[in-house]
Parts: structure tokens; C-alpha cells; sequence
């Protein structure tokens, strides 16, 4: 509706016919455009941008600039139309996926924004400090949105490290301790108060140095007036594990298999430590279940295959491992542990192979993190990518 009165005030303006019949050449535009947009003249810099690129539609700095404007302006729409059509014609348009994805978010289209912030990350997340905030935070809302709870606690965990304590983060850091899948603006309201202790003691383990006791005191609130909610005792769990309290921790997977019994990541989590307490079988009942449960956790496959490999069940490990390798194919860890099963089952060839994947992927910074973790490493100008 704004466009098309917008365009009808256009039509129906009065013409300068002098100006008609001497039109502006494209490089006076882009001349006036460049001078309007660094003198803050906003709106004129649209209109001389959008000129500009209707007359050299191969424009690429023209492109950059109306999206950039238009994303200030928060006109999100027109914004993505821009940067959409900079990303397809720019030979690195690596910063502008970052914008692409914000604004791809504010229109409700999820999954492009997903592939967008994908797409910026193994482009190493080019961008200024500010850039790499927002784009992360919204990021990290979107991954709690599809369920990939721990990618999404990650990347909150080092915004957490880097801004400090805010309501924002504590209900992003919430949603994705108790596992749901939601966007902050999309959760029952009557889960606020659960969902604020959850973020509390989430974003106070995560400062540096840790607050564990602020995160214990809001975890206990928790629990005490929401122990009966699942995943509750699941985070209580994760929380201790970090702590590094194994048998507390053990003893909250315990309680929320109780309330939840078919809870895969319980079951995962506690498979972890009665493995690191030498009580294979029961790791190994407990892992088997989660993956039968849950076919597609790739974690569940990773750790049931570290123990098949620990009991010498080498062509059984293999096969997990290769199965975790499917669902998380950028885990080193996972390569490392195939390419072991695969030596002792004497498969020395594909051994030779997930050991060369494990390197590449130990240099790229992606053994103990996931991608994400590039997200504070890349600083670049905010200038147009060419």
C-alpha cells in the first residue's frame, strides 16, 4: 500500500520540464548518491541509489548502499529485494548475508535467514563488532526456533561472555536451556517466569568468570517451583555437568527420565557419565535407547559408538560413527573416533581418510566448537564487500 502511494505521488507530481530535457548521467547520480548518503540525507540517497541502480542494474556499490539504507530505515522488505540482488552479482558478498539474513528474520522467512547466516559463517562471518552481535543473537534465536538447543547455547554463551548480563539474553539463553523450540516473541506468556530463572542461571554460568552460585540459587527457584516441567531436571543436569559435578548431575538426568521417560538427551548425557565412571553396560543400554528414540541425534550415535569402541566392538563402532558422520558431518571429534574404529577393524584406507578429515577440520577451528564459534574471530569494515 505505502509503495503504490508512494509511486502515485511520483506519477502525479509536478515535472520539471528543464530537468527533463537534460536527464542526470548515471555517474552524476551515483556522484550525488554517494555525497547524500555520507551527509545523512537519508531518504534522498534512496531515491538517487534506486535511480541509479534502474539505470545500471550491474551496479554493485549501488546495490549495497540501498539495502544498508533501507535496513536502517527498518524497511525490511525493500532491504531484502536490495541485498538479495547485491549477493547474486557481487563476487564476495560476504558481509551483506549477515544483513540479508536480519532482514530475511524481521520478514518471518526463517529458513532463508537460516541459510543466509550459514552461508556468512563459512564465509567466516565477516563484519564490524556490531554486525557480528546482532546477526549472532538473531542466529542463535533461530537455531532455538528448530530445535538445535545446543548450537544455540553456544553462541548465546559468547555473546554472554563479551556484552554481559541482559534480559534479552537471559530469555534467549531460557528458551534453549529448557529445550523450546520457539522464538521469544512466540512462547506461552504464562512460561515467562520459568523461561527468566532458566536464562538466569544459563547466562551466569557463562560469564567470565563463572557466577556458578548466582546460576545454582536461580536453578534451585527453578526446580522448585517448576520441577515437574520437562527438561527442567534436564537443565538442572547440563548445568551441573558444567560445574563439573558428575554425580548431582547424574542424579537430575535420573529424576527427568523419571518425569520424561523417553528423553533422548537425558539418556545421552547420562550415558556420558556412567561411561566416564567405567559402568559401560549401563552407558551402553542408555545410549542404544536415545538412538532408538531418537534416530537422527547424531550423539546419541557418537556416543554409543565410543563405547562399542572402548569394548573392542570395532565393525559396531564403525557403524554408529557412520551414522553420526551422516547427521554431523563438520564434528572432528566424530571423524577422530571413525577414523580409530576404522584402523582396528583394519579398514586402513578409510582410516587414512576420516584422519586427513579430522586434521582439516582441527585447523578449522572446529574440533571442541561448532561453526559458530567463528562468530567472534573475523573483523572486518562494514564497507561495500567487492
Amino acid at each position: 500500500m505505502v509503495a503504490a502511494l508512494l509511486l502515485l505521488v511520483l506519477i502525479l507530481a509536478p515535472r520539471d520540464t528543464t530537468a527533463a530535457s537534460s536527464p542526470k548521467s548515471f555517474a552524476q547520480i551515483a556522484q550525488q548518491a554517494e555525497g547524500a548518503r555520507t551527509a545523512s540525507r537519508m531518504e534522498e540517497a534512496i531515491g538517487l541509489y534506486t535511480e541509479g541502480v534502474r539505470l545500471r542494474p550491474s551496479w554493485r556499490d549501488g546495490w549495497w548502499w540501498l539495502g544498508s539504507l533501507l535496513y536502517a530505515q527498518d524497511r525490511f522488505p525493500e532491504a531484502q529485494v536490495a541485498l538479495r540482488r547485491f549477493v547474486a552479482i557481487s563476487p564476495n558478498p560476504a558481509p551483506a548475508y549477515a544483513f540479508l539474513g536480519l532482514c530475511e528474520y524481521e520478514t518471518h522467512d526463517y529458513a532463508g535467514a537460516l541459510a543466509s547466516f550459514q552461508t556468512w559463517a563459512r564465509k567466516r562471518s565477516p563484519g564490524t563488532d556490531e554486525l557480528i552481535d546482532v546477526a549472532g543473537f538473531h542466529w542463535a534465536l533461530l537455531l532455538t526456533r528448530e530445535g538445535h538447543f545446543v548450537e544455540a547455547l553456544y553462541m548465546l554463551a559468547a555473546k554472554v561472555q563479551k556484552l554481559g548480563v541482559s534480559p534479552a539474553l537471559a530469555e534467549a539463553m531460557g528458551l534453549a536451556s529448557l529445550r523450546m523450540a520457539s522464538l521469544p516473541e512466540e512462547y506461552p506468556r504464562g512460561h515467562r517466569e520459568m523461561v527468566w530463572l532458566a536464562g538466569e542461571a544459563a547466562l551466569y554460568a557463562s560469564l567470565r568468570p563463572h557466577q556458578f552460585d548466582r546460576a545454582d540459587e536461580y536453578a534451585t527457584r527453578l526446580l522448585l517451583h517448576y520441577g515437574q516441567e520437562p527438561n527442567a531436571h534436564y537443565f538442572r543436569g547440563t548445568l551441573l555437568t558444567f560445574e563439573d559435578k558428575g554425580d548431582e548431575a547424574a542424579r537430575e538426568f535420573q529424576q527427568e527420565l523419571r518425569i520424561s521417560p523417553k528423553h533422548a538427551p537425558a539418556m545421552v548425557e547420562l550415558a556420558r557419565i556412567y561411561f566416564a565412571q567405567d559402568k559401560a553396560t549401563e552407558a551402553m543400554s542408555l545410549a542404544r535407547s536415545a538412538a532408538e528414540i531418537e534416530p537422527n541425534n547424531s550423539e546419541a550415535h557418537h556416543v554409543l559408538g565410543r563405547i562399542l569402541l572402548a569394548n573392542q566392538q570395532f565393525p559396531e563402532s564403525a557403524r554408529e560413527l557412520e551414522i553420526a558422520k551422516q547427521l554431523a558431518p563438520d564434528s572432528a571429534s566424530i571423524r577422530f573416533q571413525l577414523a580409530t574404529a576404522y584402523r582396528k577393524s583394519g579398514r586402513s584406507k578409510e582410516a587414512e581418510r576420516e584422519t586427513a578429515a579430522f586434521k582439516l577440520l582441527k585447523d578449522q577451528q572446529e574440533v571442541l566448537a561448532p561453526p559458530e564459534e567463528k562468530l567472534g574471530n573475523a573483523r572486518q569494515r562494514s564497507e561495500p564487500p567487492k
